[in-house]
């Protein structure tokens, strides 16, 4: 069968709603979590508390901490899962060859990918969904239902297991006398020292340089979140083979067949992994990048966790609020907001890198924290309204149309 002529984007009736809507909310938190590396550097973004911040700047900072960040990352992971594992039954039911199709696709990505991180903001995660989407693709698209969760949960225990050895081998280290302790000090030290060069090359030009000197510092910033794959490429696997059992379960598309899945999601997962934040919060809020021992290392796997299991709260209670009349409505409004979800990330990251950036407005590390979170709500309600005129129009968002076009080797129509 000739796979230009066999294979479509898929249309509005063919779409599961409750992932439409899943993908708006977790739009709605990723901005939540990504302005602070937006409006300030972004490595200083990355180490929870800011102990310098006071007042309502430091409530709202941990209170995006705790229930925020590290958990709409790992939400847009199962996303991933799902429409993988969508595309793939729908071609598989349909008699269609699937491999090409996805490669394109997973092309298509990294391409949009290294241009956002690139030309707009390093803090992209398009390069690795593209790059793990690719290892997906090659090694489990065959894996039996019941062996996803299986595979999944082993995948995000990898990088945990690793941390916690790291973390062992830090506390023997400093509790070894002599040379060695003070080689392993020094290290420590240097890697501090280093990431405090980049925060602030970062700052100097993300909040000050043009957009040339600032795209240099892009590639400088992607150079080293790159390395950071090698760990955490296991664990994104692992949520998108969870995301994948979801889609082929029915969990996502039928959940009243899964009614005892998702009320244990709801009232155990989510309390659990609160709590488990909650710990890790009380074990070390900040992360600092010159220590390695057993007690930070703890809190880390806790944290990293612990937004896991949260997330799957946060899907659970979306899905049960689009079961009821009181909250369907206000969720469904999310719906095309997430029909076009690439475009609007790629959109918050334009619009707020001009507005903070020194080529643009230059707002960085001007607006306070604790009105980040209102600056992102005005926004999202805005992307909201804007999706939903677009939608009435277009079949696709702008990037979704460029995307498929990609994947499909052809240009769908773009107006209804």
């Amino acid at each position: 069968m000739n796979e230009q002529a066999s294979l479509a984007p898929v249309t509005g009736a063919d779409r599961i709603q409750a992932l439409d809507v899943v993908r708006g909310f977790a739009l709605l938190g990723i901005l939540l979590m990504n302005i602070e590396g937006m409006a300030g550097p972004l490595m200083a973004s990355m180490t929870g508390l800011d102990p310098q911040l006071t007042g309502a700047d430091r409530w709202v900072d941990g209170a995006i901490y705790l229930l925020v960040q590290g958990k709409f990352y790992p939400l847009f992971s199962l996303l991933f899962g799902m429409g993988f594992a969508v595309m793939l039954m729908r071609a598989e039911a349909a008699e269609r060859p699937f491999f090409g199709l996805y490669l394109r696709r997973v092309l298509a990505l990294l391409a949009i990918g290294l241009a956002h991180a690139l030309l707009v903001w390093s803090g992209d995660i398009l390069v690795t969904y593209a790059q793990v989407g690719f290892v997906l693709l090659l090694f489990f698209r065959r894996t039996p239902q019941s062996r996803l969760p299986k595979w999944g949960i082993a995948l995000m225990l990898v990088p945990a297991v690793l941390m916690l050895l790291f973390g062992l081998l830090g506390s023997a280290m400093q509790a070894t006398p002599g040379e060695s302790r003070a080689d392993f000090e020094q290290g420590l030290a240097e890697q501090s020292q280093q990431i405090a060069a980049q925060v602030e090359a970062q700052r100097q030009a993300y909040g000050a340089g043009s957009f040339a000197e600032a795209t240099a510092q892009r590639m400088d910033d992607f150079t080293s979140m790159m390395g950071f794959i090698v760990i955490y490429g296991a664990f994104i696997l692992g949520l998108f083979l969870l995301g994948a059992w979801f889609a082929r379960s029915g969990a996502i598309a039928r959940p009243d067949e899964h009614a005892r899945l998702h009320a244990r999601l709801r009232w155990v997962a989510l309390p659990v992994g609160l709590a488990m934040v909650l710990a890790s919060f009380w074990l070390e809020p900040t992360l600092d990048f010159g220590r390695m021992d057993l007690r930070a290392s703890i809190a880390q796997v806790l944290q990293m966790l612990g937004g896991v299991v949260m997330a799957l709260g946060y899907l659970a209670w979306v899905v049960r609020g689009m079961q009821s009349p009181a909250t369907a409505g206000w969720l469904l409004a999310l719906a095309p907001a997430g029909r076009m979800a690439l475009t609007n990330y790629l959109l918050q990251s334009l619009v707020m890198t001009t507005l903070f950036f020194g080529y643009g407005l230059g707002w960085f590390d001007q607006l306070p924290r604790a009105w980040q979170p209102l600056l992102v709500l005005a926004f999202f309600g805005l992307q909201v309204a804007l999706s939903r005129w677009w939608m009435a129009r277009f079949r696709f968002g702008p990037a979704e149309w460029l995307w498929r076009a990609a994947t499909y080797a052809r240009l769908p129509p773009l107006r209804r």
